[in-house]
């Protein structure tokens, strides 16, 4: 294995990247029924941060996280089929929304080079003042989750990958920090399906990364990732 390098990408490098990006991104999620240890487990291997919006991280909506087989459609007869959906996990759909995401203000990306390619990727962007992403919470949003997203000062973590070959060399730890060291926000936050929420080694990275549970959220279509994301916090040096 060779020296890793972490490095920023501008938006227009990341639309340089996108292929290799998607690429990595099929890769690790391939890769994750071998295993990953606590020390580089991702709190998020993918987009899973999803906008209450329809548009938003990973899709903008809480897009379908299906396996992309057509499947009877509710209220028709036992011969019709919905259209084929591509899997939220696939190539294709994860280009697109690296296009929607790196379109955001204040998008950031770093990815892990290894001998000129990718090995690993992170990347986030701030919420929005007028994010109604926190409607559909489950109880009384914590007050400081709404303070700091009315204020501005709320970073989002989209994706956190490493391929499969690289990871027990605590990559996944260094894209996490450089990431959230250069957002200037106060709180991090990332929301998970129940299964990525209770993966027992991804559970173990983000309590010792200092990921905090903050509660669950309903989606307006919340699709195939489930009617309720869990939320989870992480306070930022100011």
């Amino acid at each position: 294995m060779g020296d890793v390098f972490l490095r920023r990408l501008s938006r227009w490098q990341a639309d340089q990247y996108r292929d290799q990006l998607a690429d990595l991104h099929v890769a690790a999620y391939d890769g994750a029924a071998h295993g990953v240890t606590a020390r580089d487990a991702a709190p998020v291997r993918d987009a899973a941060v999803h906008d209450a919006t329809p548009v938003r991280d990973g899709a903008a909506s809480a897009e379908p996280h299906g396996r992309g087989a057509p499947v009877p459609g509710p209220g028709h007869g036992p011969g019709h089929r919905e259209p084929y959906v591509e899997p939220f996990h696939s190539r294709s759909r994860f280009r697109e929304r690296l296009a929607e995401h790196s379109a955001r203000p204040g998008f950031d990306l770093v990815i892990a080079d290894s001998g000129g390619r990718p090995v690993g990727c992170a990347y986030g962007y701030p919420l929005p003042r007028d994010s109604d992403r926190w409607h559909g919470f489950a109880g009384p949003v914590p007050g400081q989750l709404a303070e700091l997203t009315a204020a501005g000062r709320v970073f989002a973590v989209a994706e956190l990958v490493v391929t499969p070959r690289e990871r027990r060399r605590g990559i996944g730890r260094r894209l996490h920090d450089r990431l959230l060291s250069g957002s200037g926000a106060a709180l991090a936050v990332l929301l998970l399906s129940p299964a990525d929420a209770h993966a027992t080694a991804a559970e173990a990275a983000r309590r010792s990364w200092g990921w905090q549970p903050a509660g669950r959220v309903r989606l307006p279509a919340a699709g195939d990732v489930g009617d309720a994301l869990e939320v989870f916090v992480r306070p930022l040096r100011r």
